[in-house]
């Protein structure tokens, strides 16, 4: 009996111990460590109308890190999103269609009617705004969603394609439009892990600059 007493009361002592350790030692030094080595990615990564890294909420527009949704003509458009990136109405939110932040994909096989009318629709829809691109010159992750439906960014040649549109609707020149996505464009990590990317909310947000709209703000 005293073993047995003796055995629980060791397991039970480990459970403690593992807890403790689990529960709070690892996580605040992980949280110590993190806002000591890169506060900015820590913190979400939130940036301001002027593109700069905020630790307040409030002074954010969005994060370089979770994309966004943008519907004028005078933007970069970003990846398809199946969570709408996680946009709502008010009525939406009252009724109980929006059932709170949320990621993920459709998980549609490549067989699947309904991605191929999906993809046919955001097809038709990108053309009659870019009527001077050629479909089979459009990428794949323009018409493609993200596993999580949050992506930031796409594909250098997915801003190529639109450089034309948004500079004949925001009055800049296709030279300033290059340069904004050149300036916004991240490379292959050591020139060889990942992809070339481009941050659409960091595009637009020197578009919107470029065009005097946040001086107004």
């Amino acid at each position: 009996m005293k073993k047995s007493l003796k055995s629980i009361g060791k397991m039970l002592g480990f459970c403690i111990v593992l807890m403790v350790l689990c529960s709070f030692v690892y996580p605040l030094a992980l949280t110590g460590v993190s806002q000591l080595t890169m506060k900015d990615k820590a913190n979400g990564s939130l940036v301001d109308k002027e593109g700069n890294p905020v630790s307040d909420p409030e002074d954010a527009v969005g994060s370089s890190l979770i994309g966004q949704d943008f519907t004028e003509d005078y933007y970069f458009q970003p990846r398809v999103s199946t969570v709408n990136y996680n946009t709502y109405i008010e009525e939406e939110k009252e009724n109980g269609d929006y059932t709170g932040v949320a990621s993920g994909s459709s998980n549609y096989g490549n067989s699947n009617p309904d991605l191929k009318k999906r993809m046919e629709k955001d097809l038709d829809e990108f053309l009659e705004k870019h009527p001077e691109v050629k479909k089979e010159d459009i990428p794949s992750d323009l018409l493609t969603a993200s596993g999580s439906g949050l992506d930031p960014d796409i594909s250098p040649k997915a801003a190529e394609i639109q450089i034309s549109a948004v500079a004949e609707n925001s009055g800049l020149s296709e030279e300033e439009v290059s340069e904004i996505v050149k300036d916004n464009t991240e490379h292959k990590f050591l020139g060889v892990f990942g992809e070339d990317r481009v941050n659409v909310l960091k595009c637009n947000l020197a578009i919107a600059d470029a065009m005097g709209i946040l001086d107004g703000e």
